[in-house]
């Protein structure tokens, strides 16, 4: 039973710290850089309208998945998945989930904290006024130069890098826990000021409308090309794209749910909790896209235009509208938090799960994760320079897009697939009942459908799609 274990790594305070820790865990690159350019891409409403019903079907019950594991076992993934497989008579093999997902996050890390880095070199540059004026091809040419900088790229790892060990090394209460309680509302706040500077500079009714207001015909058509005259062909893509998002946003799948999850008190409400989360971290991905849309529209820039519509197509507007540095360095540093509550969460199941089976203390195991991570991210530093070309390349991509895909598109849903079957097959029905504890059979019991049977269809369609079955 799980309320007769301590977690080895300490509790959080309360369910707001584990509700704002979460959060952290949720809200990162993927909210404020790709969702706003992926929506961008997919024709605005009807594509957000798809990625709220894919967080309600399949985001929000693998979490609740997730969670109970993580606090029924209290310990690291892996430890965890072990543990509950023997105690629920179910094969040994359901350990690999917890390996699955500590590799996925390392992994994850070794290049995320690449694309952080961007962010605080964006910091430093925007504040100095390198963005003052910038045209299309300064911007690019800006780009350019701090990617295809070995030494530049080196360094802003190696400093993001830091930031997060020294958090994680620190632990539950003095380190994860003091980190969200200030980064999460700095981050909340920062984003509502630059929604504010949108409503006051940007396009503000254009951007909104293009956030909100939903063209169906749009969600099976993927567009390129000018607003004007777009180029359209038929495709089921972008309900795809919204339906791994979805996944992929909230964190899930890698382990650092299923880790925070063994730190909530007993008497948390587990659905309570999840549901804010999962509120907060749409609202957040929704605010990034009223923060940032009528600004690209105010500049008569283009809102589809990819991954770069935050490092090439956003500093033009910044660069020519009044208060621009100053709310452009801004929104660097709100992608900075971002990205550094994230990565926290993803560095934790493989530092919890060296202080559970090496018996290391918490500060070595944290410093070498780190420094293996950091290790590992310098292929992904050189991916974007010295081994760009086609001779350094592993099935047409490089090692950043190798392990991009690996991570995001592989290692992902299959482990939250694989979750979502331990708990409705591999596991007694009363152990979810017992840790969600919900006083309306009727829910639980709508619950335990999609759990069984939705959100593992859902995933394996994005799972499939992801390894080019279909």
């Amino acid at each position: 039973m799980s309320n007769q274990r301590v977690s080895m790594h300490g509790m959080w305070s309360s369910r707001t710290v584990f509700v704002m820790a979460t959060i952290g865990s949720a809200v990162g690159l993927g909210n404020i850089w790709k969702f706003p350019y992926i929506t961008g891409q997919y024709g605005g409403g009807a594509f957000v309208v798809v990625y709220l019903l894919c967080i309600a079907l399949i985001g929000i019950p693998i979490m609740m998945a997730e969670i109970l594991l993580g606090r029924r076992g209290r310990a690291s993934p892996i430890s965890t998945m072990g543990r509950l497989a023997r105690e629920e008579g179910s094969s040994p093999a359901w350990s690999l989930v917890g390996y699955s997902g500590v590799v996925a996050g390392f992994l994850i890390l070794s290049f995320y904290s690449v694309i952080a880095g961007w962010a605080l070199a964006y910091v430093f540059q925007t504040a100095g006024g390198a963005l003052n004026g910038v045209t299309g091809e300064s911007a690019a040419r800006l780009f350019g130069d701090l990617t295809g900088s070995p030494v530049q790229l080196m360094i802003w790892h190696s400093v993001f890098m830091l930031m997060t060990t020294m958090v994680v090394a620190r632990g539950v209460r003095q380190g994860l826990e003091r980190a969200v309680s200030v980064l999460m509302p700095v981050l909340f706040v920062m984003l509502l000021v630059m929604v504010g500077y949108a409503v006051v500079e940007g396009d503000f009714a254009r951007g909104f409308a293009f956030l909100f207001e939903a063209d169906f015909s749009r969600v099976f058509q993927l567009c390129t090309g000018p607003a004007a005259t777009p180029e359209c062909r038929f495709t089921g893509e972008p309900v795809l794209v919204a339906m791994g998002h979805a996944f992929f946003t909230l964190s899930l799948g890698m382990g650092a749910i299923m880790a925070y999850g063994a730190y909530v008190p007993e008497h948390a409400s587990i659905t309570g909790a999840t549901i804010t989360i999962a509120v907060a971290d749409t609202a957040v991905a929704l605010l990034a896209g009223l923060a940032i849309f009528p600004i690209v529209f105010a500049s008569g820039l283009e809102p589809a235009a990819g991954p770069g519509l935050i490092f090439q197509t956003l500093p033009i507007a910044f660069g020519n509208m009044p208060g621009g540095q100053w709310f452009g360095t801004m929104f660097f540093v709100l992608l900075v938090f971002a990205a550094w509550s994230s990565s926290i969460s993803i560095a934790e199941p493989a530092v919890a799960w060296l202080v559970d089976t090496r018996n290391w203390r918490r500060a070595p195991a944290a410093w070498l994760v780190g420094a293996l991570a950091w290790l590992l991210g310098i292929a992904s530093v050189l991916s974007f320079n010295i081994w760009s070309g086609e001779e350094y390349q592993v099935f047409g991509k490089t090692f950043f897009e190798l392990k991009d895909f690996l991570a995001s598109n592989v290692m992902l849903p299959l482990g939250g697939l694989l979750i979502a079957l331990f708990v409705g097959y591999g596991a007694a029905r009363h152990m979810a009942l017992e840790e969600l504890a919900i006083s309306r059979q009727r829910l639980f019991d709508a619950w335990w459908l999609v759990i069984r049977y939705v959100s593992p269809i859902g995933i394996a369609i994005v799972f499939l799609n992801s390894v080019g079955v279909f």
